[in-house]
């Protein structure tokens, strides 16, 4: 724990990724601390590319990095996009973090995933567990990108006293999202699955897998804050996991976005599918020995990702939110499902 406070009062800090879901809700935190916001776009400066990188550190010397830049996917972006998703992680990573040592950033904060922690660890999953075990092969290059980005924030905190640390967050959600029909997270999907539905008066939604699984979701705006929190406060070499402590099977969570979305029908789980790692909940010990807790549920945390997903189509079917007077019926199935039915997990 750092002795003293790091203020962001009035520091140039720079959001890496401040379009994606992660870095918006920075963004909107980092207003209400008077710091001196810095942004860069892909078309300016591909975080990928060394020289360019150097350049825009040099010229710019941010004072704070938020390391929340990256390319990330549910299972079938993962599991397709292997190559893709191993070299963009590692060379964003390992750019922005030499850039900022070279140009004196005070401190920074890399943001790590869950799924470096390895497929059948102890749950929930403690910090000192990376690397005991096998990872969930599905999302293995994404992971060992990951990996690589920790261990270069120890490496560099060890031999040149950087004041780097890492951070773990759980499956997130909220405005911002990926709703790509095939590339997304499982919030992100099944929102957008049981909003198709409803409008189009489909009777039925197919969500992949068993709905055995179990996930922790964290409100993303409820993580920009944590990571503020311990931006602030917080210095050491250890990471520390961020989430709500608690997980939900995808079969109950279903429920959930499909009572916030309106959905009246049947949910089907396509068994032939495959359903990823078969638990992941974060061990939240550590972060709230360092004074933060969740404040945002679930099920007002899912009703705002669905208000979002509305603004971000315009508000075309802003009317249609609605409860529905019965929930849906769950049921289990064994073949194929319709291509844009699925709900990846990670």
């Amino acid at each position: 724990m750092a002795s003293t406070a790091f203020e962001l009062k009035d520091k140039t800090v720079f959001v890496a990724g401040h379009r994606g879901m992660v870095g918006s809700a920075l963004m909107r935190r980092l207003a209400r601390e008077g710091a001196d916001l810095l942004t860069v776009s892909r078309s300016e400066v591909d975080l990928r590319d060394q020289a360019a990188v150097n350049a825009w550190f040099a010229a710019k010397r941010p004072q704070a990095v938020f390391l929340a830049a990256g390319k990330v996917g549910g299972i079938v972006a993962n599991n397709t996009l292997r190559a893709e998703f191993l070299y963009d992680n590692l060379a964003i990573s390992t750019n922005v973090i030499q850039a900022a040592h070279a140009n004196g950033c005070e401190k920074l904060m890399f943001f790590g995933s869950s799924c470096i922690y390895p497929r059948l660890a102890p749950q929930p999953l403690r910090e000192d567990s990376m690397l005991t075990g096998p990872l969930e092969p599905t999302n293995e290059p994404y992971a060992i990108a990951k990996i690589a980005g920790i261990k270069m924030v120890e490496a560099y905190r060890s031999q040149y006293g950087a004041d780097y640390i890492s951070v773990m967050p759980t499956n997130l959600y909220g405005p911002g999202d990926n709703y790509h029909p095939e590339y997304s997270h499982v919030v992100a999907a099944l929102i957008r699955r049981f909003h198709e539905a409803k409008v189009s008066g489909t009777g039925n939604v197919v969500v992949w897998g068993t709905g055995t699984p179990r996930r922790e979701f964290l409100y993303v705006d409820d993580l920009a804050d944590a990571c503020i929190h311990l931006m602030k406060t917080y210095s050491s070499p250890e990471l520390v996991n961020i989430g709500t402590g608690e997980d939900i099977t995808i079969a109950e969570f279903a429920l959930v976005v499909a009572a916030a979305v309106g959905f009246r029908g049947e949910i089907s789980f396509d068994a032939s599918r495959p359903d990823g790692t078969p638990r992941k909940l974060l061990d939240v010990g550590r972060l709230a020995r360092l004074g933060w807790r969740a404040q945002t549920s679930l099920e007002d945390g899912i009703q705002l990702a669905y208000l979002a997903y509305l603004a971000d189509s315009d508000g075309r079917h802003r009317s249609d939110l609605l409860v529905p007077d019965k929930g849906p019926v769950l049921r289990s199935i064994g073949g194929g499902c319709p291509s844009l039915a699925h709900s990846p997990l990670t």
